[in-house]
């Protein structure tokens, strides 16, 4: 459903498909009325979130990029794979050290509440322990944070189905279509 083979994609209430994050984001912060994942627009905490969003968004995110590319290489090349491991372990551990300086005294990046800017960072910060970058320990303040965001009811449920289980949940959720029934679905509407 997304012709560059990319998540995240998001499918709107009108069949709309939507991609890349920070547009994702966009949409669901314009729909945010009661401002349980964000903030009024123009106040200061909006724009730590937006800043936060942007930071693991582009940079930290994007420290992972040689990891990617050395896993899924098709080519035998040890001495690529190894120096492309070698940089990418390097620029994710200096990543790491910024968003660690950048975390402040609160239970999550914009105060007491998870909001857009915790959740972009869950779904980028585990690649860390999957890639074998770093050593989590050395970021106390990134560690305590994720707990706190991993403890969220809705991001458990998330998690458990991305591991392919199907939760018992609140109820917002109305169901997990799956991925196939997506895609001859919506796949049409993706290329326009």
């Amino acid at each position: 459903i997304n012709d560059r083979q990319e998540t995240p994609v998001l499918i709107t209430d009108e069949g709309r498909v939507l991609t890349e994050t920070m547009a994702i984001a966009s949409w669901l912060e314009a729909r945010d009325t009661q401002r349980r994942i964000s903030f009024e627009p123009r106040t200061p905490q909006a724009d730590r979130m937006h800043q936060l969003m942007a930071f693991v968004n582009t940079g930290f995110t994007a420290a992972f990029s040689p990891l990617w590319v050395a896993l899924e290489m098709a080519a035998d090349e040890p001495a690529l794979k190894a120096t492309l491991r070698e940089f990418g372990r390097k620029a994710v551990a200096e990543r790491h050290d910024r968003l660690e300086a950048m975390i402040a005294d609160t239970d999550f990046l914009v105060g007491d509440r998870l909001t857009l800017a915790d959740t972009t960072l869950i779904g980028v910060a585990r690649w860390a322990e999957f890639h074998q970058a770093i050593d989590g320990a050395a970021y106390p303040k990134l560690a305590g944070l994720r707990l706190r965001i991993e403890s969220d009811p809705a991001v458990r449920y998330a998690l458990a189905v991305e591991d392919g289980e199907q939760p018992a949940g609140s109820g917002a959720c109305l169901g997990h279509v799956p991925l196939t029934e997506v895609i001859d679905r919506f796949a049409a509407a993706a290329k326009s």
